[in-house]
């Protein structure tokens, strides 16, 4: 097995989801860290939802109707003002401290890269310029285009797709459990970015190599491109 390429998650991945949790807690105290979990939680339920039921809809609105039940679930006043606040704050969402020094290594390393996001195109645009890794991606892959989320197959067949490779030449990289067992379940060799030291999904699949940050992933990278030499 030879990596060419590397295909990244997004959210979560690359950008830190719970990091809207901060704005969050000032517009509703004491509540804020309970909001962006819930609202992660029904982002992602909503996504899975649709695809099942092939009624897609851009991952943008998906994530205003998730914020919206979520603040009705925990009985929060959610105003226009507040509401405008957090989804803009999702737009420019912070990036983990040490990821923009490792894809600059990565890139330097001659190594194909891109993004494979259930995010829509915009969304993708102003994370990727709010983090200043603008010129890194080869490419910034939406499942907006096939008009399903992951885990469906087609969306994963995207990165296949545009850099004519066989998924187990190419490294997939993700923080969410699920991505990565679905990864994995379509042919890819993963790695999966464990922040929170999360137990092993129960779905008889496990990633090839798991770590605690991005700087766990370039060791990978770097000791399997040593083995192919």
């Amino acid at each position: 097995m030879t990596l060419h390429a590397i295909v990244f998650d997004a959210y979560g991945t690359l950008f830190d989801v719970y990091s809207i949790s901060a704005l969050a807690e000032k517009r509703f105290p004491g509540r804020g860290a309970s909001l962006a979990e819930l609202w992660r939680d029904k982002q992602i339920e909503y996504t899975r939802l649709r695809t099942m039921c092939s009624t897609y809809k851009p991952f943008w609105e998906v994530t205003q109707d998730a914020l919206v039940f979520a603040c009705r679930r925990l009985g929060l006043d959610l105003t226009l003002d507040a509401q405008n606040a957090l989804m803009g704050q999702y737009a420019r969402l912070q990036a983990f401290p040490e990821n923009l020094g490792v894809l600059r290594k990565l890139k330097d390393m001659g190594l194909k890269l891109a993004i494979l996001s259930n995010g829509n195109p915009q969304m993708l645009e102003s994370a990727v310029s709010a983090a200043g890794m603008e010129g890194i991606f080869h490419h910034i892959l939406s499942v907006d285009a096939v008009k399903k989320y992951k885990t469906a197959p087609e969306a994963y067949q995207m990165a296949p797709d545009v850099f004519g490779l066989s998924p187990k030449n190419m490294l997939f990289v993700s923080s969410n459990g699920w991505d990565v067992c679905g990864a994995a379940w379509f042919g890819y060799t993963t790695f999966w970015v464990n922040r929170a030291a999360a137990p092993l999904e129960e779905l008889g699949v496990k990633p090839d190599a798991e770590g605690r940050d991005m700087k766990a992933m370039l060791d990978f990278v770097k000791k399997k491109l040593r083995e192919n030499k």
